[in-house]
């Protein structure tokens, strides 16, 4: 299933079911309250701040945890196109004779890797291109080693080329474990769950009067479901409205710059 329409249901689902809670909380209050007037909040302010202190921790929680990510993520960007660039200008210390051949593979090489992103939300696709970069980093090393080997070429080569192809294709794996790092997904079922719990209570509140609170009712229930939105779309960039996407500018440029 395509992830923005995913997220929709999932943001949608929350929002009707928060509502559907809600009032059903109201309609048990309501039913409290004609049994037992006196009982019926009794002890109740007690169990909704816990309900509600856990919520917000852990809405808290999974929002920063999203974001700091989030900044992460457009880090190793640039993190990594410093590096390909570093290590395409250390191809001078080469003999003339070796450079034209690395420089051509650097190009499909960072062609490579802006491809890969462009091809989410299709995972499959984008890990397709992903092995193909590798077999790019592979035969960059191993062309870059041939050419450090050369009659003529400086001894700087070796020690200042190798080590800046080594870091190019080492935030290549960073960069994609972190494409993969989000958390458990128990963590989510437990942020939906409480949403829904906190609705029910917070409808239990409402009860004992003569009319619905829609405007709080919508209020809240939109509140809660743009919340979770966000916090899903900070979590996965290249997949919804949030991008990171701004930052391959940094690639594209450099590439540009190696015609």
């Amino acid at each position: 299933m395509n992830y923005a329409l995913f997220a929709l249901l999932i943001t949608v689902s929350l929002f009707f079911g928060t509502l559907i809670l809600l009032e059903t909380g109201r309609r048990i209050g309501n039913y409290r309250l004609a049994q037992d007037r006196d009982g019926a909040r009794a002890g109740i302010g007690a169990i909704d701040g816990a309900v509600f202190a856990l919520l917000g921790l852990l809405m808290a929680f999974t929002f920063s945890g999203a974001a700091s990510r989030f900044d992460l993520r457009r880090n190793l960007i640039v993190e990594e196109t410093n590096a390909i660039g570093t290590a395409y200008l250390r191809l001078d210390l080469l003999t003339a004779d070796a450079q034209p051949a690395l420089r051509d593979l650097f190009g499909r090489y960072v062609d490579s890797r802006l491809e890969v992103y462009r091809r989410l939300p299709d995972i499959a696709a984008a890990r397709q291109e992903l092995a193909q970069s590798a077999q790019l980093q592979s035969a960059l090393w191993d062309q870059a080693v041939a050419a450090v080997q050369l009659e003529g070429a400086p001894a700087s080569a070796t020690m200042l080329l190798l080590p800046a192809l080594n870091q190019m294709i080492d935030i290549t794996t960073t960069r994609t474990m972190m494409g993969q790092l989000h958390p458990p997904l128990i963590i989510y079922v437990m942020l939906f769950g409480l949403t829904l719990a906190g609705a029910l209570l917070a409808g239990y509140e409402m009860a004992g009067g003569k009319s619905r609170n829609w405007l709080h009712m919508l209020s809240f229930a939109a509140v809660m479901a743009i919340a979770v939105y966000v916090i899903l779309d900070i979590e996965y960039p290249r997949l919804g409205l949030i991008q990171v996407s701004a930052f391959d500018q940094a690639l594209v440029e450099l590439r540009q710059s190696m015609k």
